[in-house]
């Protein structure tokens, strides 16, 4: 069989995501997750034509996760197909601007990382690791979360703190989301008929993790993750931006650790800690049609944070061709997107109910009133861009 699929691979620390992609095409031949690695019930599910089955793992690793999952390709015929194996990796710093294709250098830096992203690069890792042990044979890409951010001018990446801490340490702002916002910039570009070499667009990438990135002629110059993804807008659990003063005086009355603070800003807060309720936006609309008030209050508080900060990435650009929805709240959330824009009506935003009604589940349109400048919802492929970019380097690398 012709080498025309790549292997995508999103590893986390207790999670392998995978899905085997045609080169030409939308749809996987074969996708899936395997979870709970390291307990006792870890399980892997696959989805193709023919529905869902689900298997318990014989031993809950990621190596025995992608034994399984290997075992499954050749069963179906799939393995002799691939090109590629393309993977997820959180963190480039500084030092990757492009996918590139893995070497043992390119693995050290990548754990050299690890300091930078360390709930991420470690796992990222065990599953780069274990795939070649697999499949020596077999081209390996990492493709960055942060890559396509690197095009930031320093005035965008750099914290107002001693410099010397920026150069000593790489304490800086990286951004995340990149592959989405790659992806969806140039849909964006297609889909409106723009020039490549002269536009500005700005993408709200919403989901259980979110963030806004400025596209000017097709480069990152501003985003609103920092350093880690913890930076921004409020989320699912992340609290996004905070007062630091605030997070000193919350450690000096309560007497937590700033490592038991990290794990509160990640972990329960945002819309989680607003709402006491739950991190899923879903959740949340149904509580606040039910009159829940902080259902009601987290919902305002993510929006009014979202609006805030799309002023901000307006002022990055030189021009606006578009404000783009994705990500799954962006996609999905009627009710969002309809109070994010009342909010920018200052900007001349006006959005046509109907449109934005009728754009949920997966479609692609413009929601925007004939009157306004315009608002798009164009959802995101960051699984297609991992695979086309393993094909291309696969192909010919990159010297």
């Amino acid at each position: 069989m012709s080498t025309t699929t790549v292997l995508v691979i999103n590893c986390g620390s207790s999670s392998l995501k995978f899905s085997v992609l045609p080169l030409e095409g939308e749809t996987p031949l074969l996708s899936g997750l395997a979870e709970r690695l390291g307990l006792d019930n870890a399980a892997i599910t696959f989805k193709d034509e023919a529905g869902k089955t689900t298997q318990l793992l014989a031993q809950p690793t990621h190596h025995c996760a992608l034994q399984t999952l290997f075992a499954v390709l050749a069963e179906k015929a799939l393995l002799s197909s691939l090109c590629a194996t393309g993977h997820r990796v959180a963190h480039g710093g500084s030092e990757f601007q492009r996918s590139v294709l893995l070497t043992p250098a390119v693995i050290d830096q990548i754990r050299q990382l690890a300091p930078l992203a360390p709930l991420h690069n470690p796992a990222n890792l065990i599953g780069i690791d274990t795939a070649l042990a697999l499949l020596p044979a077999l081209p390996q890409v990492a493709v960055f979360d942060t890559a396509f951010h690197q095009t930031l001018p320093p005035e965008a990446f750099t914290y107002a703190i001693p410099l010397e801490y920026r150069e000593r340490y790489k304490i800086r702002r990286y951004g995340f989301h990149g592959t989405s916002h790659r992806f969806v910039a140039a849909e964006a570009v297609r889909l409106l008929d723009l020039d490549p070499q002269d536009h500005g667009l700005v993408i709200a990438h919403l989901g259980n993790g979110s963030s806004l990135c400025a596209v000017r002629n097709g480069q990152s110059v501003d985003t609103t993750m920092g350093m880690t993804p913890l930076e921004g807008l409020v989320m699912g659990t992340r609290c996004g931006d905070v007062d630091f003063g605030a997070m000193a005086y919350l450690a000096t009355c309560s007497g937590q650790p700033i490592e038991a603070l990290g794990e509160m800003a990640n972990n329960r807060s945002g819309l989680l800690g607003l709402s006491g309720l739950s991190s899923d936006c879903r959740t949340l609309q149904e509580a606040r049609a039910k009159g829940d008030a902080r259902a009601t209050l987290a919902i305002d508080v993510m929006v009014h944070r979202l609006a805030r900060h799309l002023g901000g990435q307006f002022a990055a650009l030189h021009r606006l061709d578009a404000l783009i929805f994705t990500g799954g709240i962006g996609e999905n959330s009627v009710l969002v997107r309809e109070l994010t824009l009342a909010r920018l009506e200052i900007f001349g935003f006006r959005l046509d109910r109907n449109r934005n009604q009728a754009i949920t589940g997966g479609a692609a349109g413009t929601i925007s009133a004939d009157d306004s400048p315009t608002v798009m919802v164009i959802p995101t492929n960051e699984e297609k861009m991992i695979a086309q970019d393993a094909a291309r380097l696969a192909a010919a690398p990159e010297r």
